[in-house]
């Protein structure tokens, strides 16, 4: 699997590059904001986190500007119920990714389904299929006011990757966080578990 690519841009049009990596030109499917961000220009060195996306009919490498970018359209492309990755470019494309989250958590379908090639209905099951899964340290920060822990937001993500909502799976890791201050990961895991199944 293709992680990143570094080379020199051959071409340059917006939503397409071609990368000289030693010779070898890549051709990669970039977002406008990775486009806008990178500013490539013939001869420039560039650094894009990739992902290769492989289907039946076609092999096509995605570049990204952040890893942000990159996580984000794996999640839309891997969570998300009829998301290809041509609407997971139109999303990076449309807007940014802090803004996305937000749109999600807050549960703004109108903001949303403004990007072009979004409807309605495919805002409203992007905002239910993803939001126990974006935003997660966002909210944390927002609701302390504070830096929070990164152990207690691990602790978190990790609960609602076993299929936890995101309420019960902070209510649980907050309550034990108050009680074990700096504790690991693991521990505050194991005791969120245990108070969730009790």
């Amino acid at each position: 699997m293709i992680a990143r690519i570094r080379g020199k841009v051959l071409e340059a049009l917006p939503g397409r590059l071609v990368i000289d990596v030693n010779g070898l030109g890549y051709l990669l499917t970039v977002s406008l904001s990775t486009y806008d961000e990178i500013n490539p220009v013939e001869g420039k060195e560039v650094d894009l986190h990739a992902h290769l996306h492989i289907r039946e009919t076609a092999h096509t490498l995605y570049g990204f500007a952040s890893v942000s970018e990159k996580d984000l359209f794996l999640l839309l492309i891997e969570r998300v119920t009829g998301i290809g990755p041509a609407i997971g470019m139109a999303v990076l494309s449309g807007m940014p990714v802090d803004h996305f989250k937000s749109c999600v958590v807050n549960g703004d379908a109108a903001a949303l389904s403004q990007i072009k090639g979004l409807g309605k209905k495919t805002a409203e099951r992007i905002i239910l299929e993803l939001k126990d899964k974006v935003g997660v340290a966002e909210a944390w920060q927002a609701a302390a006011g504070e830096s929070v822990p990164s152990a207690a937001v691990d602790a978190e993500s990790a609960l609602i990757g076993l299929g936890y909502k995101q309420v019960e799976a902070r209510k649980a890791v907050a309550a034990i966080a108050k009680i074990k201050v700096d504790a690991p990961t693991e521990d505050l895991l194991r005791e969120a578990l245990r108070m969730l199944n009790s």
